[in-house]
């Protein structure tokens, strides 16, 4: 068994890219994982900057590809990470290492969050779950013991950033389409700047929203006359189809004698690609926070530094719980492989003794003590020994025990069980001496 994760980020793909690499329902999508030969668990996760998926099985590279190709993502945007790599690049999107905006907080939520649904479809299994809450952990303390989320961490914060420099906010009218997560993180990071107005689809929600940031709520279905009335918009909502057209920005600008900006920071998109073509308009999209992503990369560098080193040291410790699991499921094996067996002989032996001495039935507890005692401490040593085998990396004593008494769904290939089977008892010998 091997874990995995493709991974498709804003590091290699346009966010158009990212959008076409994701196919909806989480549900579904995780049972098609499932449905894949030799693949145990699977999680998901997907944000704006990346679509990731993790599997833990075997051949799990090959399947990966034919995963990304069956969604029609190419493979030149695509990275595949195998086991130690995969480990720490959880870590790392985790800690907000890997975001656009270096050491984001909104990153660890979503870890958090996929973390949850991945469970609840069926997709994480025991090793997922030891990844997942490390992971989890990780990200937490990275966030505890430096200054890597101080400033401009988010999406919403970044774009606010991204106006102040390029438009400024002094005695500005702007306008906040979408009062969910990305909304409010706009919102709390311009409060104060401008005078702020929210829309958003049910208005109670941004009526909370800007009481908070102390702006005003406005009514979602008259958001041409508010995008009319403001100098700057910025659209983060949920919906699935453009909120804001080129028509209606056409007929925004027929009589204005003033620039707007759009920036919109939705996923799917919220704003018409050729509004950006109206004379007066300048629209920007998540694309254009990479240079803000570049400048926060700096300021971070030292404290990405110690992030680094945390994850480092906790890699090593969650090296050393997967191989503690990969014994304790092997260890599991062996002690289930003696309870198959254990109930038969011991109704076989008080037969036996019911047919010769007479003994009742008050017996049975004496019998089946004796052999949980004797089956204990016959796998005492090998129970030790398969522990000492995975603190040391000794994979292959695992894998050979979980072919031994799990079957051919466990760890050494068919065709090293026929090497074995081929060779002669001497030779089986010779090897165990030397």
């Amino acid at each position: 068994m091997e874990i995995a994760s493709l991974v498709v980020s804003h590091k290699k793909a346009s966010i158009k890219e990212i959008e076409k690499a994701w196919h909806g329902d989480c549900g579904l999508l995780i049972k098609r994982i499932l449905s894949y030969p030799n693949i145990k668990e699977c999680a998901l996760l997907f944000t704006c900057n990346r679509v990731e998926v993790y599997v833990v099985g075997k051949n799990t590279e090959d399947m990966l590809r034919e995963f990304a190709s069956e969604m029609g993502v190419s493979q030149r945007i695509l990275d595949i990470y195998k086991g130690e790599k995969c480990l720490e690049h959880l870590l790392r999107v985790a800690s907000g290492l890997e975001s656009m905006i270096v050491g984001e907080d909104q990153i660890l939520g979503q870890v958090r969050d996929f973390y949850h649904i991945s469970k609840k479809f069926g997709g994480i299994g025991e090793v997922l779950d030891v990844v997942f809450r490390k992971a989890i952990h990780v990200g937490t303390k990275v966030r505890r013991l430096t200054k890597i989320n101080k400033g401009s961490v988010s999406i919403g914060s970044a774009a606010v950033e991204l106006a102040e420099k390029t438009f400024g906010l002094k005695d500005k009218k702007v306008l906040i389409i979408g009062a969910g997560e990305m909304g409010t993180s706009v919102a709390r990071a311009i409060s104060g700047k401008a005078e702020v107005y929210i829309a958003n689809r049910t208005f109670e929600r941004g009526k909370r929203l800007a009481e908070e940031i102390g702006g005003k709520a406005v009514r979602f279905d008259e958001l041409e006359r508010w995008i009319a009335e403001c100098d700057i918009v910025f659209s983060a909502t949920s919906a699935p189809n453009y909120i804001i057209t080129r028509d209606t920005i056409e007929r925004v600008m027929k009589d204005r004698d003033r620039p707007l900006l759009i920036i919109d920071i939705a996923l799917p998109r919220d704003v018409e690609e050729s509004v950006a073509d109206v004379e007066g308009v300048t629209l920007y999209t998540i694309d254009d926070l990479r240079m803000i992503a570049e400048e926060n990369l700096k300021r971070r560098l030292k404290e990405a530094e110690k992030a680094e080193k945390i994850i480092k040291e906790e890699l090593e410790h969650l090296k050393s719980l997967l191989k503690d699991l990969r014994a304790k499921k092997a260890i599991s094996l062996m002690y289930l492989a003696a309870e198959e067996v254990k109930d038969e002989e011991i109704r076989e032996l008080y037969n036996k003794l019911s047919a010769k001495f007479g003994v009742d039935e008050s017996v049975i507890p004496i019998i089946e003590d004796f052999v949980r005692s004797f089956v204990k401490k016959f796998l005492r040593k090998p129970t030790v020994r398969l522990r000492e085998a995975a603190r040391n990396g000794r994979i292959d004593i695992i894998e050979a025990v979980e072919f031994i008494f799990g079957g051919e769904d466990y760890g050494v290939p068919e065709v090293k069980a026929e090497k074995v089977e081929e060779r002669s008892p001497e030779t089986a010998v010779q090897r165990n001496e030397a």
